[in-house]
């Protein structure tokens, strides 16, 4: 492979880089303390586009073998492969989980992983392409890292896999083995346009209002925004009051200093449009962190990691969704984009009520000021 895509937004995409050049820069820049998808598109490239360039021979710490085949079977081989780091990203949060990947299942192009520690959601459809993955560290003491990594049409990442100590390599070599193709070729092109969101007035707001207050499952909203041609944040402000809250942008922290002062177990989904990942338990090590160009609140827990930048919290919405086992809220979190960063619930089973906890714990959460709200809308 040669040549890779420039496929971000505003790079002339008639004159892309050649392989060893991207591999020479991506160095350079990983060397500097960049984050790989920072190195790539500080070339022009997104992540999968400079990850691609990687494949073949050539002498640079990070090397690629691209892997095809089915996805589903290939997560379903590293069951073998014993305790696994699963991170899924989206623009300004990370999730980081070790496991081991079992239980894992799919309905047509979507799947399931429902494993005590690995907990995904997986759309498939969204999986373009995929690279075995080697780095070597800056510190030449330690081991490289090694990866599976998933990315989308359009060079966004939508899953990646670590080893960890407890790893058997063996059985990764096996799994890399089994579905490795150099020649699959990847190719990357620019992410579609965001959908327009309709005018307010164009929505059944009435309509809305009535079939949310019907809803008996969670899993049901998806389908009451389909039906309503509404978009996520969009439906909060219709059912604004009645159904859904704004907070401040600093909920978020407080959330979870509150739940781990508390011990109260919660869940955490962050999604990166080709898969979901969550955790449910406990979270005890919060650490707020500020750098040069962004400020973070991290959870450093044993086997689960969260890095939120707080500085691109734009909006937090308390949502209220009725259910057969009664109101299950969330509290979700939004970027200057309007994508969904996170959305953190109570820890609860299908059958059983929200944790009385965790809805004392969102009551103390800072509602928005009045004019905050009137300058959001």
């Amino acid at each position: 492979m040669s040549r890779a895509v420039t496929n971000t937004p505003g790079t002339p995409a008639s004159a892309p880089l050649a392989a060893p050049d991207i591999r020479a820069q991506f160095a350079t820049a990983r060397a500097a303390g960049k984050r790989a998808k920072d190195a790539a598109e500080s070339l022009g490239l997104s992540e999968g586009a400079a990850v691609a360039a990687h494949a073949g021979e050539h002498g640079h710490p990070l090397k690629a073998v691209p892997l095809q085949g089915s996805w589903l079977e290939m997560l379903q081989a590293l069951e073998a492969c014993g305790p696994l780091m699963a991170l899924t990203r989206n623009e300004g949060v990370v999730h980081e989980k070790t496991g081991i990947y079992t239980n894992v299942s799919a309905t047509g192009p979507v799947g399931i992983a429902l494993g005590e520690d690995i907990d995904l959601r997986l759309f498939f459809a969204q999986w373009h392409a995929g690279f075995a993955v080697t780095e070597l560290a800056n510190d030449p003491a330690r081991p490289p890292s090694r990866s599976l990594q998933f990315y989308n049409a359009s060079g966004r990442a939508v899953h990646k896999i670590f080893t960890r100590e407890a790893t058997d390599l063996a059985a990764f070599d096996a799994v890399v083995s089994r579905f490795a193709q150099p020649s699959a070729g990847y190719v990357f092109g620019k992410a579609p346009a965001p959908e327009a969101v309709r005018p307010d007035a164009d929505i059944d707001a009435d309509g809305l209002r009535e079939a949310w207050g019907a809803m008996q499952d969670t899993h049901e909203f998806f389908g009451l925004t389909r039906k309503f041609g509404v978009e996520r944040q969009q439906s909060f402000r219709l059912v604004e009051g009645q159904f859904a809250w704004r907070a401040e942008p600093q909920a978020v922290s407080r959330l979870l200093d509150e739940a781990a002062v508390d011990g109260l177990p919660i869940m955490v989904f962050v999604g990166s449009g080709g898969c979901i990942q969550i955790h449910t338990g406990p979270v005890r090590n919060i650490k707020p962190l500020d750098t040069p160009h962004a400020q973070w609140i991290n959870v450093l827990d044993a086997g689960f990691n969260l890095h939120l930048r707080t500085d691109v919290v734009a909006s937090v919405w308390v949502v209220e969704k009725p259910t057969a086992d009664g109101v299950v809220t969330s509290v979700e979190a939004f970027d200057h984009a309007g994508e969904l960063m996170a959305m953190f619930f109570g820890a609860r089973k299908p059958g059983k009520p929200e944790l009385q906890g965790w809805r004392d714990l969102v009551a103390r959460l800072p509602q928005a000021q009045q004019d905050e709200v009137v300058h959001a809308a």
